[in-house]
């Protein structure tokens, strides 16, 4: 099938030229200061319209067209660069690339060796030049030919040596960019200084860049992706960067002491055959939505000198590297309502309502806000134009209102002064917002949480059956499940004695669940399943977790300094929920754990075991599963593979690293498998998993 990626359509000469003028001040402000009032994937979508129009209509071409220019034709600053610094030609699926590279082999009359795969980091492109190894200027891009300096911005990027490993004279190019936390300090800097927030990451980093003069700190993260002599550069070194195939320049690049994508989880790779090259694309791709910065792309290139030689240049890119582009993980739509709900802990969570857009291939029409003071920080308004942000399965968030195209109609978001639910009190004195009442507000959906299959699994139970039980006063917590009467269970529409007695009997089997269970069940802030099971098994008890303070809590794995007051705070205010699950008969203790006093040492990785089986096919290792399970796997939740994972001796874990020992990786895996591929971690599927701990399923 032909590659067609989307592009605007355009009508007329009129539409045309209209199109163009858009365009053309998109790139001066994305170049700018990068506050385009189009987000990238509009601006690609225009362009390629313009381009398809300008192919059927060559003599209505404009002068100051985007198309075939560096940065579409946006003058930016007067310091002239000696090698012009250009854009990257584009391809949009593994047919683009396919045909691309037959092109290239065909201008250079031969395969090419070798192809460098790497990251298309999503930032400002800037050359840096040194002097005897000193940082002496910082000019960005531009149009290519000329760029602006910005040199007064050196000692706010990290990764961009002030003085390199080596007294040379060279020139680095690279991205300075925005990692999400920088960014999120970058505006909480900027917010308490009294300005409006940035709209996305790059736009950030242009803009600080660019400032002279700010009240506010900010800090960004230089990542090279070439270097070339300057005037006055050694001769010697001269010629070796004109010879060295570019994943040696780059290795040049990292001893001299600056950043390149070698210091980010997806390093950039050689492949000498293209089958490999579309495998490292997967794996960057794949990667994209665990990475701390914004990549829209992937560049592959001709390693050789060679090769990129006699490939040459066009006026605005290398014949020799193209950018494999990915879909846009952020959108500019509007803001029309915020909804305010409260959750079965009582937390009250502003939600945005969004004009539908299209995210990384889905609908997007609700966003987290977070709470009222992050809503009052970034300065949103109804009718705001937003950006919003998703990345892999990440929730979509809204980043932050895109302020030059306010038109004066926006208005404040009403934040409520009671409960939205009950329309008690609301206690504001945290962060984020709960009622007054706590759980009370929102029994209902406390019981279906603990209820539900991973918590204490009570079959027979659905959403209208706990409605009805609520409805008639039989329970006002799931507590209240253990002491039901089967003749008032038989006074209720559709209760026969049939499916009481089989209610009643899951409700006695629940009963004995694992303390790890009942805990969860408890819907303790800040805990889930894993964490309940390394809670349940380190304590074993529910009296020694009621009785542990802070500093116990702190022993369990993933509890640190914050969340363990938080966790003491919340089974005290529990005490009455555990009290009455105690009177009822529930099981209170974590079979095979034997509690703190017994607990094994932490493992050389300085994680607490969690009380998981000594011994077992899985002894020592951490085991990441991701993807749909299939086999004897295929039945399980999540949480059960985890549990047969300890009860084989091993530690499950939710992210893949350096110290993840497996992955078991099912169908759509995802990034997680492309992650462990690039770290050389075993994978397994979940036929050859269940084999090897067959003795504990």
């Amino acid at each position: 099938m032909t590659e067609t990626p989307a592009r605007t359509q355009i009508a007329d000469q009129a539409a045309y030229a209209e199109a163009v003028r858009t365009a053309v001040e998109a790139a001066a402000a994305y170049y700018g200061e990068g506050d385009s009032p189009l987000d990238d994937d509009a601006y690609d979508r225009l362009v390629r319209g313009i381009a398809a129009y300008e192919a059927a209509n060559p003599g209505h071409v404009l002068p100051d067209s985007p198309t075939g220019k560096v940065a579409g034709g946006a003058v930016i600053g007067d310091v002239p660069h000696a090698v012009p610094m250009l854009s990257l030609d584009n391809v949009f699926s593994a047919e683009g690339l396919e045909n691309w590279a037959a092109g290239l082999e065909r201008r250079i009359g031969r395969p090419v060796a070798v192809w460098c795969v790497e990251p298309k980091l999503d930032g400002l492109a800037i050359s840096a030049r040194y002097r005897d190894g000193r940082l002496v200027r910082l000019v960005t891009r531009g149009d290519g030919a000329a760029g602006e300096d910005v040199s007064h911005g050196i000692s706010l990027i990290t990764g961009l040596p002030a003085r390199l490993a080596e007294p040379v004279t060279v020139e680095l190019r690279g991205e300075v960019l925005m990692t999400r936390a920088q960014f999120e300090n970058a505006n909480a800097a900027r917010t308490g200084a009294g300005h409006p927030a940035f709209a996305n990451p790059r736009s950030a980093a242009a803009g600080s860049l660019r400032t002279l003069y700010r009240d506010y700190e900010v800090e960004m993260t230089f990542f090279a992706y070439g270097a070339l002599p300057l005037e006055g550069t050694d001769p010697g070194l001269a010629a070796r960067l004109g010879e060295l195939p570019h994943s040696q320049i780059m290795g040049l690049i990292a001893e001299w002491g600056a950043h390149t994508t070698a210091d980010t989880p997806v390093p950039g790779v050689t492949c000498t055959e293209l089958a490999e090259v579309h495998q490292q694309v997967e794996r960057i791709a794949g990667a994209r939505a665990t990475l701390e910065f914004g990549i829209d792309g992937i560049v592959i290139k001709a390693d050789l000198a060679a090769d990129q030689a006699d490939a040459g240049t066009s006026s605005r890119a290398p014949r020799w590297a193209v950018a494999y582009k990915l879909p846009a993980v952020e959108k500019i739509t509007r803001l029309v309502g915020v909804e305010w709900n409260v959750g079965r802990t009582g937390i009250i969570a502003p939600r945005a309502v969004l004009e539908p857009v299209v995210v990384d291939g889905s609908t997007i029409t609700y966003a987290t806000l977070h709470n009222a003071g992050d809503i009052a920080r970034r300065d949103l308004k109804i009718g705001d134009h937003v950006t919003v942000y998703k990345a892999g399965d990440v929730i979509p968030r809204v980043e932050a209102p895109v302020a030059h195209l306010r038109t004066g109609e926006e208005t404040e978001i009403p934040v409520p002064d009671a409960c939205p639910r009950c329309g008690g009190g609301i206690d504001d004195s945290q962060k984020r917002w709960r009622c007054a009442k706590g759980r009370a507000c929102h029994a209902i959906a406390s019981v279906r949480y603990a209820v539900g299959r991973d918590q204490l699994d009570i079959e027979g139970l659905g959403e209208n059956r706990i409605d009805q039980l609520v409805a008639a006063g039989m329970i006002t917590d799931f507590a209240d499940l253990f002491t039901l009467d089967r003749d008032r269970l038989l006074e209720l529409e559709r209760m026969g004695e049939v499916s009481t007695d089989n209610l009643l009997y899951a409700i006695a089997i629940a009963k004995t669940r694992p303390l790890s269970r009942v805990f969860c069940a408890l819907g303790v802030r800040g805990t889930g399943r894993s964490m309940s099971r390394r809670i349940a098994r380190h304590f074993a008890t529910m009296d020694a977790i009621r009785a542990a303070d802070a500093e116990a809590f702190q022993q369990v794995e993933g509890i640190g300094p914050e969340k363990a007051p938080v966790l003491v705070a919340e089974i005290a205010e529990l005490g009455p929920l555990i009290d009455k699950l105690v009177a009822a008969g529930v099981n209170m203790t974590e079979p095979g754990a034997t509690g703190p006093a017994a607990a094994a040492p932490p493992e050389d990785d300085g994680q607490e075991d969690g009380g998981r089986a000594e011994g077992g096919p899985l002894a020592g290792m951490s085991v990441v599963v991701t993807g749909s399970m299939s086999g004897p796997l295929a039945e399980l939740t999540r949480n059960q593979v985890n549990e047969l994972i300890e009860r084989a001796g091993g530690r499950a874990s939710s992210s893949v690293s350096s110290k993840t020992s497996l992955v078991v990786a099912g169908e759509k895996a995802g990034s997680k498998r492309a992650k462990a591929e690039g770290l050389g971690i075993e994978i397994v599927t979940p036929e050859e998993f269940a084999e090897r701990v067959a003795d504990h399923l």
